[in-house]
């Protein structure tokens, strides 16, 4: 649903990873809100009944409206970027195949997700669907080594490619899957006239941030952050 859409004003609300109790606020790409937007919506989702609001994934600039209107800083994440000039080669090991994801994957897809991610940063069903439609056109594709072992999800917007989720199983990680999905999503978001790929990850996943960088992205000045900002029954902060 859209919480807020009122000129270029548009903030969408979600719950966060299906808890009922927290929602999640993204603002329209490119459009920054202003604080008394922000204030309101909070107002809003208290009469709803939520007690928490956290955001998306926010830049620098996208921080500034809502830290003003009190939120704070739950989690910062890694901002990197790859310029597609020098693509990575992703061999895959015997005995499995990186293939197109289908609708029957998503429950393994899922379990894959919930094995590779902390609890806050799981998927659910909701999110996946919700990361898959993020962008105009976006890939979905699996390693299958008899079955599901990692997953990839890559978004295309405009010029700018994003590899929007990347999850390997632990049974199967150190073996080039994460590389080999990486690798496809860049040679894809290239013959789609992307300019470069962004990817974020948490800073406390070092084994991502290592792996990113050694495909190739270059990690930016400037990192993304989730704000919260708890609710009582007015909206304001608790």
């Amino acid at each position: 649903m859209d919480l807020l859409h009122r000129g270029s004003e548009r903030l969408r609300i979600t719950p966060w990873r299906g808890d009922p109790s927290v929602a999640q606020l993204t603002p329209t790409a490119g459009m920054v809100p202003t604080a008394r937007a922000i204030r309101r919506s909070l107002d809003a989702l208290a009469a709803e009944g939520y007690r928490s609001v956290l955001t998306s994934a926010l830049t620098l600039d996208e921080q500034y409206p809502f830290l003003e209107a009190g939120f704070g800083v739950h989690e910062r994440l890694h901002l990197l970027r790859h310029d597609l000039r020098d693509l990575p080669d992703g061999p895959l090991p015997p005995g499995t195949r990186l293939r197109r994801g289908r609708r029957r994957d998503r429950t393994p897809v899922l379990m894959v997700d919930g094995a590779a991610f902390q609890p806050f940063w799981r998927f659910d069903q909701a999110g996946f669907d919700d990361a898959r439609q993020a962008t105009p056109s976006s890939r979905f594709r699996v390693v299958d080594a008899g079955a599901v072992a990692a997953y990839a999800i890559t978004g295309r917007a405009g010029s700018v490619g994003y590899l929007q989720r990347l999850a390997v199983h632990p049974d199967h990680q150190r073996r080039g899957l994460g590389t080999a999905l990486v690798a496809d999503a860049l040679r894809w978001a290239r013959r789609r006239g992307s300019a470069w790929v962004l990817v974020n990850t948490q800073e406390t996943n070092q084994d991502a941030l290592a792996l990113y960088l050694r495909l190739g992205f270059v990690q930016q000045p400037h990192g993304l952050a989730v704000l919260e900002h708890p609710l009582d029954r007015r909206g304001k902060r608790a």
